[in-house]
Order: structure tokens, then sequence, then C-alpha cells
């Protein structure tokens, strides 16, 4: 069998999920791989065409293609991301249709899940037949019974692309925007006062929906909204994945480029922000993309709270929940506010301007209030998954983070909360009691009420 391993790592050959493929490799040596370092050469394939064919040519080559790719932020890196438009771009479509794929990533476990539906979106997209994903810890490898588990699910993929065994579709395509957006200028406007509004594109010209809806949004308000196209931003390329942040969030760009500067005197210092972007392979733009990896320099400290963040999205956003997912859990975990998701799926022009009106007005509701909504599973649930490997295994590479989330609070192990631990030992310690297990069993639902009931009635 021949294999076409598309590495989707920064780091190249010194990649974490490249280890899992070579041992795959070894343990399998009958078939054949071929590797392309897709993210670490992502400048030179983007300029030199006869370097995108070459491996365009492999995966026509190929029986199975593995994609092969870290996670950096919900997703793959924005390498990546550019290498997955460039299929479409340069109409290589083809070669990977009817094709085997397989997707193996490394990760704390933070959003994997989102990563790995993308790829099998994109996987179906390109009319590839999905043959299985698998998503270790990046430390698995060291363990015998997680090797065990690889091996047994690259034997799975290989006995799919053997017996050419049908296999299941998870994502249907998408339908695509039929409004053709023509903005009415309002005649209501709101004074935003003193707060800073910033709205954050990578709209080109020729994106007439999406640029529409953002002079609506900025034409909603009394005083100039801020506006940034990241095309304009001195961005050099991607995160590395070299984590020389970690130690005290200087990053490797630090001073080659103006990403950073955009980032702490721009985006920081916004009370509003508005994220407007376009729907490209089932996500933002690569350059969207790369604006969230590289606000890794500050590694997993959230930079952005008590802000107010929207999103203006031009595309099918109502058939892809997985990227409202993520767009979510990116505000959550930053401890900000996320307002609303605006799109152009609306039937008429007359609606989406109503949409917006409403939108801004809300925004502006919310920061004046200083609101901030409960956090979901999304936020909570990711902010565990750092607080638990920053205290543990990752620490001495991940300081800042450290020092940080000591200072603030983060560690609130349930095991050491006194109050709770001591409650806990009595209760137990009563239940053990037959009579006194069964008074207390009839009197769980009216006590987990009590304190509640007594708020509603004297607050």
């Amino acid at each position: 069998m021949k294999i076409a391993v598309l590495n989707g790592s920064p780091k190249g050959e010194l990649s974490v999920t490249m280890q899992y493929v070579k041992y795959i490799q070894k343990k399998f040596p009958k078939h054949s791989m071929t590797f392309y370092n897709i993210s670490q050469n992502i400048k030179k394939i983007e300029r030199d065409r006869s370097a995108f064919d070459t491996i365009i040519k492999g995966v026509e080559r190929a029986d199975l293609v593995i994609w092969s790719v870290p996670l950096y932020v919900c997703l793959v890196p924005s390498q990546y991301k550019r290498f997955i438009e460039m299929i479409g771009e340069l109409k290589a479509d083809q070669a990977f249709r009817g094709k085997y794929a397989a997707v193996i990533t490394t990760s704390i476990h933070f959003y994997d899940h989102t990563a790995h539906n993308y790829m099998r979106a994109v996987s179906e997209d390109l009319g590839m037949k999905f043959a299985g994903a698998f998503s270790p810890d990046m430390f698995d490898l060291m363990k015998d019974d997680e090797r065990e588990k690889l091996l047994t699910f690259a034997e799975s993929v290989y006995t799919i692309v053997t017996n050419k065994s049908a296999v299941t579709r998870s994502f249907q395509p998408l339908q695509g925007v039929k409004l053709k957006y023509s903005r009415t200028p309002g005649t209501k406007k709101i004074d935003q006062g003193d707060k800073k509004i910033l709205v954050v594109t990578d709209a080109g010209n020729n994106q007439k929906n999406l640029l529409g809806m953002i002079e609506k949004f900025r034409d909603s308000f009394v005083r100039e909204v801020g506006l940034v196209n990241l095309n304009d931003i001195d961005i050099k390329g991607g995160c590395l994945g070299c984590c020389q942040c970690g130690f005290d969030y200087r990053c490797v760009y630090t001073g080659a480029d103006g990403y950073i500067d955009f980032y702490n005197t721009q985006m920081k210092t916004a009370d509003i922000l508005i994220f407007a972007g376009s729907i490209r392979d089932r996500y933002l733009s690569s350059k969207w993309k790369q604006v969230f990896d590289r606000a890794f320099f500050n590694t997993h400290t959230p930079t952005l709270p008590g802000k107010q963040i929207g999103y203006l999205i031009s595309g099918p956003l109502g058939q892809i929940p997985n990227l409202r997912e993520i767009l979510t859990a990116y505000t959550e975990w930053q401890k900000a506010n996320i307002v609303d998701f605006i799109t152009d799926e609306y039937a008429s022009s007359e609606e989406l301007d109503a949409i917006i009106e409403g939108f801004a007005e809300k925004m502006l509701m919310f920061a004046d209030k200083g609101f901030i909504s409960p956090e979901s599973f999304l936020g909570v649930g990711g902010m565990k998954v750092f607080r638990d490997d920053i205290w543990g295994r990752l620490r001495f590479v991940f300081q800042a983070d450290h020092r940080f989330y000591e200072k603030h609070g983060y560690y609130d192990f349930p095991q050491k909360d006194k109050k709770a631990k001591d409650m806990n030992k009595s209760m137990i310690a009563a239940t053990k009691n037959p009579a006194a297990r069964e008074q207390i069993r009839k009197m769980i639902k009216t006590e987990m009420v009590k304190g509640h009931q007594h708020i509603v009635a004297t607050k």
C-alpha cells in the first residue's frame, strides 16, 4: 500500500505527531510511506507551483492519505489550513477524490474533537473516504497500552483500505448563501460614549456581503468605529510551536513583525471587538487562523477578559455548528462575553439590516453594564484542561502561565475546599446509619433548593 503522509507540524521532522506515524511505519514495514512537510514549507509551497505539484502527485499515487497534524487553538495550524485552501484555489481536488483518508493528531485534548470534525469534513468535501481518526495525548506514545491502541487503529485503517471497504459519511456538502446583501444606511445611531469599538477583518474587495455587514455595523454608531484589516498588518508567519513564549510571554517573532504590537495596542485595548470574516473550508480564512495561533505568545493566559466580542460572518455558519463551537470556546476561555453571531443567511437585506442594528445596541448595552455571561462547559471544561496541565507536567515549560494561574486563583482544585471536605466527611459518616441515610435521602430535594428559595424571597 502506498501512503502519502501530509505532515502539518511547523517543526517538520521534530514533530511529536510524526513520531506516532513513524512508529506505525516501523511496525507495518510492508506499506510504503512518503512524507511531505506541509506546514514547515508552506511559504515555498505558496510561491513555487512545482513544490505544490510534487505533493499533489504524491497524493495521486497514494492509496491512503494520512493527515498528520498537531492541534493549534481548536484546529490545525494556520500553515496547514493555508495548504487546504490552496487545494481548491489551484483546482487540485481531483487528486484526493476517491482516496482513503485518516487523521492522526496529538494534543493535550483541548478541543481535539473540533479539529477532528474539521479534518473529517474537509476530507469528505474533497470526495475522500474517511477511514478513521486517532487523537492521543502528546505523551501517550510512551505507554505500552496506548501504543497498542495506536497499532490497532493503524491495522483497522489498513484493513479498510486493503478491502476497499465502504465507509460512513458524517458531513453533508455545504449549501451556499443566496443573499446579495445591500445595506441601507441607518437613521438611528447609538452614542457609544468613551467605549472603544474595533472591527477586525480580513475582507477583500470581492467580499461584498461581508464589507456591507461591516459598514452597516459601523454606521450604527455616532462616533467613528475603528477598523483594521488583517491584510494590512505585518505578519511574517504563523505560530511555530516552539514554546519559547512559555517562560515570559516572549515570542520568537518579537521585534520581527507587527503582530504583537497590533495585538497589545489594539485588540487588548478595545472594549468591544467585532471579528468579521468569510467562511473558507468550514472555518474562517487561514489569515484568521494565523491571528488566533499567533496570539499564543500569551500561551494559556486569557488576554481579552471583560470584553464584548461579536462575530460578523459571511457564509453558511448555520450548517457548521463545529465552527460556532470553536469560536464560542475561544471567547469563553478568554473570559470575554460572546454577544452573538451575525451571518448573511437571511432572506432579505432589510431583515439583515434590522439584525445588525439590534446587534449593535446589544453590544453597547452589555459593554455599559460590564456584563459577562456565565461560562458554559466550553469555557469551564477547556480552562480545567489548561489548569491541570499547567499545574502538573507542563509547568516548567509554561512558567508564565503558572505565575498567572497562582496569582489569579485558577488552581481551584476541589480537594482544597476545606468546607466541602468537612461537609462530605460528616455526611458520608451519617449515611452509614440506615435510618439516617433514609432521612437524608428524603431531604435532598428540599435542602438543595432551600437557599435559592431564600434568595428569591428576600433579595
